[in-house]
């Protein structure tokens, strides 16, 4: 049980991804005009099946530890490995977990849920059989709604709805680890029993991109909750897509299983392969096969013979008269402590901070992004329409560029504020701004106003020297002075480009304009 396993090969078939044609893989959402006479198209049809690792201290039903990086088999009770005699005993924070997902996710609670024995032979599953929820979760008829970015620029604002079917409890199996070179499969148990949250999703999506936009927003709503940590990339979220093809007012067609999908970007690209892979077969006047296994009602489930039904109340009024409040699940406390989920925050910071709808989408998006704008805000005098352009535009896109984290940033809230503080108060102007934010990039720990000042970047304001400048760009351009005199104001821009770039983006702005104005506007004496 305890051996160390100290090199795994271990070899996974990978989905072969290819790009999908325009006109089969746009989402519904996004219709398309088409001849009259054109043929009704084949649209996608996808459901979501979605396993969340509970994030809880210990297992579903034992008091083995969960981590991540512990050696092999090292977080094993006698109970995950099923040893005769043992029994489950239910972990109280995994039910206050899925009651509090279920209450975000505005789901019924069932003041009553039954556990069933799943019955299938696995190499990880010691047990050969798994605890579940099928005849009655602890959660039902719930709904997700979900927004994406679209529209021809693809900064609208779309929202959508899915439906959610049912929240079970379950146990995670262990994990198989194929060697290769030796042509055997080792079994690590440290995953069993881990507590899961399976959350059927109906099938009202059309399309890879809505499946993402969904998933992420429930990754979102499980981070905001502490229910589950969501880092796919670890398995705490694994996503099952089931896909099918028909045309608009025709039954559903057969379905098939796409399974384990661990990143939301590939969850949006198998699933649109899968659209057109069926369309393609269907076009050519072959069958989709039924790819997943059927489930039996009759010899698949039974009922879990040492868990009693699972009891939820819904006040501490109704709880029965001996029973410890602290060791039963209440749901209207836990409703109590529901935090801001990111529908609600994205509403927020369009109503409070008066900015587009799209930017409240990508802030609530990225992780801690809304934590740095709002760190900003309260620092510095700019507006939250012009903190945002920096916010998203500068400090995202050089997050993005170096494949970092909010976290990971080398400029600080407290350190944007400062430098957006120079720009607003008229000491930098907008273009050296930017130098300074760059400058603060690569020079970690250097302030704004050190930069500033080393570099001698502050704002030229000298009447006299502007006026020089000025002079000089004016007498140097007769063509753009002749054609503001006949009225094309606009090149006035182009002259004070010229000013900018001879005082290297240090003249005042304001300034500028109005000297320029008073330059080639009044007729020489000579």
């Amino acid at each position: 049980m305890n051996k160390q396993i100290s090199s795994i090969l271990y070899t996974k078939a990978s989905c072969v991804i290819r790009r999908l044609s325009t006109s089969s893989s746009r989402c519904r959402s996004q219709p398309q005009p088409r001849a009259e006479s054109a043929p009704q198209q084949l649209v996608g049809v996808v459901g979501l099946e979605i396993h969340a690792q509970i994030n809880s201290n210990t297992k579903l039903f034992s008091g083995s530890s969960v981590r991540f990086t512990a050696p092999p088999n090292s977080l094993v009770s006698f109970f995950d490995a099923s040893l005769p005699g043992t029994l489950p005993v239910l972990n109280k924070r995994c039910v206050d977990a899925a009651v509090m997902t279920g209450l975000a996710l505005s789901c019924t609670i069932n003041r009553m849920s039954l556990f069933d024995r799943k019955h299938y032979f696995y190499a990880d599953l010691p047990a050969g059989y798994q605890i579940t929820q099928q005849r009655r979760p602890i959660a039902v008829d719930g709904t997700l709604t979900y927004c994406f970015l679209g529209g021809k620029k693809r900064s609208q604002v779309i929202r959508k709805t899915v439906n959610i079917k049912q929240i079970q409890l379950e146990q995670d199996s262990g994990k198989s680890l194929h060697d290769d070179l030796r042509s055997q499969t080792l079994i690590d148990l440290n995953r069993a029993g881990v507590g899961l949250m399976e959350l059927v999703m109906e099938p009202d999506m059309s399309c890879g991109e809505e499946a993402a936009a969904a998933v992420r927003e429930l990754q979102l709503i499980l981070q905001a909750l502490g229910t589950c940590q969501g880092n796919m990339s670890e398995g705490q979220l694994r996503v099952d897509a089931n896909v099918s093809v028909h045309k608009p007012g025709e039954p559903l067609g057969i379905r098939a299983e796409v399974k384990n999908i661990n990143s939301v970007r590939y969850l949006a690209r198998a699933i649109d392969y899968e659209i057109q892979r069926q369309i393609d077969i269907l076009q050519r006047g072959g069958t989709v096969q039924n790819e997943t296994r059927a489930y039996d009602s009759k010899s698949g489930f039974m009922p879990e013979p040492n868990l009693p039904p699972l009891i939820v109340y819904e006040d501490n009024a109704s709880l029965p008269t001996g029973i410890d409040a602290c060791q039963a699940v209440v749901v209207e406390t836990i409703r109590k402590v529901l935090p801001e989920l990111p529908s609600v925050k994205r509403d927020r910071l369009v109503q409070t901070y008066g900015i587009l709808p799209e930017h409240s989408f990508t802030l609530v998006n990225e992780d801690g992004l809304v934590d740095y704008f709002e760190a900003v805000l309260k620092v510095t005098k700019m507006g939250p329409r012009k903190v945002i352009g920096w916010v998203i535009k500068e400090l995202l896109g050089h997050l993005k560029q170096q494949d970092m984290s909010v976290s990971q940033s080398p400029i600080s809230p407290s350190a944007l504020a400062e430098l957006l503080e120079l720009q607003e108060t008229g000491h930098i102007s907008s273009s050296v701004a930017g130098q300074v934010f760059q400058e603060m990039w690569k020079s970690s720990g250097k302030t704004a106003l050190q930069i500033v000042q080393e570099l001698d970047l502050g704002l030229v304001s000298d009447t006299a020297q502007l006026h020089s400048i000025c002079q000089k760009v004016v007498d140097s351009n007769p063509d753009e002075v002749n054609a503001i005199r006949n009225g094309n104001k606009k090149v006035l821009n182009k002259l004070m480009g010229l000013v900018q770039k001879e005082t290297k983006g240090r003249a005042d702005p304001v300034l500028v304009r109005a000297i320029l104005q008073e330059k080639t506007l009044l007729k020489s004496d000579c």
